[in-house]
């Protein structure tokens, strides 16, 4: 295991509507053979739900993969849309700050919005207390409007009290 990945699912924007009058959204986030999920919010395309996920990071070259799904009592439920994160930027600026002893705050890296990310707008990530985080936006993917925002925290697998461990 190379650390944890925190995953604050904030809230949704602009969720289409998937039932006749409403949507209960609910988000669901793979990464490799892992799953997780937030909780059901009934009859809102503009869902709250401040849920914290936790993953282990196990494998840099898998995608994390949030997915928002609309709950149906009597059918399967119906996928909203889709977003991917690649972890691999949070490796990356973690190798480049691990050594540096940064002070909380330092913006670590920038990732510009572009067609391979699902980014809504440029997005820093920051060096607080031994841990690298994001603050997000992403554009759901495969539907026509909806965005979720979003919290990443990766948190390294410590070696010792200089090192950490990436493959």
């Amino acid at each position: 295991m190379l650390g944890l990945v925190k995953i604050r699912v904030h809230k949704g924007i602009n969720l289409p509507l998937k039932d006749t009058f409403h949507s209960d959204p609910y988000v669901v986030v793979t990464m490799g053979d892992q799953k997780v999920k937030t909780s059901c919010k009934k009859n809102n395309c503009n869902p709250v739900w401040d849920d914290e996920l936790t993953l282990a990071l196990k494998n840099p070259n898998v995608q994390i993969v949030l997915t928002v799904y609309d709950k149906d009592t009597f059918s399967k439920d119906d996928k909203i849309g889709e977003a991917k994160i690649d972890i691999k930027p949070y490796l990356k600026a973690l190798e480049m700050s691990y050594h540096q002893d940064l002070p909380n705050g330092v913006k670590v890296d920038k990732v510009q919005q572009n067609r391979d990310n699902c980014l809504a707008k440029e997005s820093c990530i920051i060096w607080e207390n031994g841990k690298l985080i994001q603050d997000m936006t992403l554009i759901l993917q495969n539907v026509e409007c909806g965005e979720v925002k979003l919290q990443i925290e990766v948190i390294p697998k410590m070696l010792s009290e200089d090192a950490f461990y990436i493959a």
